[in-house]
């Protein structure tokens, strides 16, 4: 004992006994009251040396103070600081799911107001622990069981300290990154930063990436806009008459078909179909389907595929526009203008949690009237994968909430279940059999595709026996790639084609994925025109009878015969209904013929050649204008006539239950609910899923009474 009071009582021991006690309860924290995702071994390792690096070095500024009582000062006025921000971490976390940014906590005054007049309800009873060691060391110090060390501290102890808190931040950062590739660079998620590099790394991180960004948009002016506006004035599509209004005063669902490629559909494994549901679908009399249709996402993956898809421009060049620029930027997107025309009530149902790709922020920004995460269902240790909670139970699930929307509704359900690394558990598989490649992710992508069309039939069949198909349009689209080009070689057999055959043209071809408009009544039929998720917005659209002439979007109405049908990759290559045109390695272009896949030769086509590069200076500038209108976040300098700009502060995403049945009751017999056209009787029990999870059981179905029990119980907490 006297030798740990010995230890305590010099600068190197009392240093060592703060990072102790931060490092503690910053542990507490992560497992009881931040909800992390840790996934397996490893991530708990990571997460148990995140907190020491950074608590290290910022620590360690105050031994390079010679004098003693202003060191032991400086040194606990960090960890004051530090102790606050954990703190404040875990009640704003309570509150909003997410946690504290630059921005945040710049604007103070504000945080107090979201957290709703006092913070004092977001209190619980284990919360003493935030403050019971500051208690103790200040009793040890006033007990002299803590002395304070007078001697001076040398410079290299200082130093030696700082470095060994780099070290250990390096290895920190070397590890997350073999177990989450590109952390800072694609920012999947603010809660992964926490999770992999610890709050001070994640606080900091922000700080740059704000700098950076108002920065840039300091430097903007309202005229910046004008360029935007010739372009969009140039290059507008106008509606076909034949299909404008098609869908006018329609619900519009969107289904977001993870990682789902085109090669799936009508494609058959051991002689089986992968997707027999979403095949009869493509090909029915009232689909509109596209074959010739591409994702255009870059690092963000689906959350750019959303941001296309919503606002009509492309994601970044590099990371995600959700995490780095979604926050704050203007948006003219989908639920804000269907909202505003057509009186539409929108809604994302999603089984992840609310704050993955940033979109419990982007999403208020965006004017969604309703977000339901996985904190709206029941998620249990076997309901989940990876990347939230399995189709079937989410889509089941989400119906309780789906009827009681105001119609017309603008509703979008993200799937998650066909996600790399496409591992299924052996009791959601059924009679399908898989290839059996030497590639095991090749063999996985297959069934969880498999199981993500059976959840679909179960969907579509609810939609059916409710009423709510004869009021829909249904919008089906693949978000990006699922196998990528190293897995290309091994999927290549089983699309009859030799592996020692495949070429970068086969990679570009695996950027198709489905895309499928379908409606009662619509004439239907495969569609070979040219289009990527960019032209999806000004389609639907259209469909619904809304013009589009004012609002600033890059891609344009498939449907137009004025569409333009060159198809923009996110890394400058791209695709017109003739040719592939690919960068090589060292810069010049490589142009295919889409039809046979040969190389061409442009020195022997010298107008193709120019054809070439005319369209590659499209491309450029294309991409070049929606990373200045999103880096400088210009549409903030332009609001289309008609168009009142979105407030995210009118919009909240917890007690979703209780909005919509105070809206249903308010609004008497003038709602317009499923579940209030119904005679105020629900329809899920017309829902039937085999998910074995359930086991028959369809409490978390049909619990729409209970839930409202206990969600109203958990606000009042």
């Amino acid at each position: 004992m006297n030798k740990f009071k010995h230890f305590l009582s010099t600068r190197l021991g009392f240093l060592t006994l703060l990072v102790f006690t931060l490092w503690l309860k910053t542990i507490i924290a992560y497992y009881s009251d931040f909800s992390l995702g840790v996934a397996d071994p490893l991530q708990h390792m990571i997460l148990l040396i995140n907190p020491i690096a950074t608590t290290l070095v910022l620590l360690s500024i105050a031994l390079y103070i010679t004098r003693s009582k202003p060191s032991y000062i400086v040194m606990g006025i960090i960890y004051l600081l530090e102790s606050a921000l954990l703190y404040g971490n875990v009640l704003y976390y309570r509150e909003f799911s997410d946690f504290l940014s630059f921005n945040t906590i710049a604007g103070a005054s504000k945080v107090s107001k979201g957290l709703g007049g006092s913070a004092a309800g977001l209190v619980q009873g284990h919360d003493f622990i935030y403050g019971l060691d500051i208690v103790i060391i200040i009793i040890l110090l006033m007990t002299h069981f803590i002395k304070i060390d007078s001697r001076p501290m040398h410079k290299l102890t200082a130093v030696a300290t700082t470095m060994l808190g780099v070290f250990l931040f390096s290895f920190n950062l070397t590890v997350a990154e073999s177990n989450r590739p590109q952390l800072l660079g694609r920012t999947f998620d603010r809660a992964y930063i926490v999770k992999y590099l610890g709050l001070n790394t994640f606080l900091a991180y922000d700080s740059i990436k704000t700098v950076q960004n108002n920065q840039v948009r300091s430097e903007a002016v309202g005229t910046d806009m004008d360029d935007v506006l010739a372009d969009v004035e140039k290059n507008y599509a106008k509606p076909n008459a034949k299909y404008f209004g098609k869908a006018k005063g329609k619900n519009i669902i969107i289904i977001h078909l993870e990682s789902f490629q085109q090669f799936l559909i009508n494609d058959k494994v051991n002689g089986q179909e992968v997707t027999p549901f979403l095949n009869s679908l493509y090909n029915d009399k009232n689909t509109m389907s596209f074959d010739n249709f591409y994702h255009e996402v870059g690092q963000g993956r689906t959350s750019d595929a959303e941001n296309m898809l919503e606002t009509g421009l492309f994601g970044l060049p590099e990371g995600s526009l959700f995490t780095k620029l979604g926050s704050d930027n203007t948006f003219q997107a989908a639920p804000s203008i269907l909202g505003q025309k057509e009186g539409y009530t929108s809604a994302v149902f999603h089984g992840n949690t609310g704050s993955f790709w940033n979109r419990n922020s982007v999403y208020k920004n965006m004017g969604y009237n309703y977000f339901f995460d996985e904190s709206y269902f029941n998620k249990t240790s076997d309901s989940s994968l990876e990347f939230g909670m399995k189709d079937k139970l989410m889509l089941s699930e989400s119906v309780k909430y789906l009827e009681q929307l105001q119609q017309p509704f603008y509703a979008k359900f993200i799937t998650v279940t066909n996600h790399y690394p496409f591992q299924l558990p052996d009791e959601d598989k059924d009679s399908f059999t898989a290839p059996n490649t030497s590639n095991s992710t090749v063999n996985g992508y297959f069934e969880t595709a498999h199981y993500l069309d059976n959840s679909l039939k179960e969907f579509f069949s609810y939609l059916k026996s409710s009423g709510i198909y004869d009021n829909s349009m249904i919008v089906l689209y693949g978000d990006h790639y699922g196998l990528s080009n190293s897995q290309n070689p091994d999927l290549a057999p089983l699309l009859g084609v030799d592996s020692n055959d495949w070429t970068d043209f086969n990679n570009s071809q695996m950027q198709k994925v489905p895309f499928m408009i379908h409606m009662k009544g619509l004439k239907g039929g495969i569609n070979h025109t040219y289009g990527g998720e960019i032209d999806v917005l000004p389609t639907i659209l259209h469909l619904a009878g809304i013009k589009t002439k004012q609002y600033i979007q890059l891609g344009t109405d498939l449907l137009s015969k004025q569409h333009n049908p060159i198809v923009i990759f996110r890394n400058k290559n791209f695709v017109t209904p003739h040719y592939t045109v690919l960068k090589s390695s060292d810069g010049d272009p490589e142009v295919y013929r889409n039809k046979t896949g040969e190389l061409v030769d442009l020195e022997k086509d010298p107008i193709l050649k120019k054809k070439v590069t005319k369209w590659q200076k499209y491309v450029n500038d294309k991409l070049k204008l929606s990373d200045t209108i999103n880096n400088k976040n210009l549409l903030r300098f332009y609001t289309p006539s008609g168009f009142t700009p979105v407030n995210p502060k009118d919009y909240d995403y917890q007690n979703e239950i209780q909005k919509l049945v105070k809206t249903r009751d308010d609004l008497g017999l003038k709602s317009t609910s499923v579940y209030s056209q119904n005679n105020n009787k629900t329809t899920t029990n017309l829902y039937t899923t085999d998910a074995p999870e359930l086991n028959g059981d369809r409490t978390n179905i049909d619990s729409w009474s209970s839930i409202l029990k206990n969600d109203t119980a958990k606000d009042s907490k």
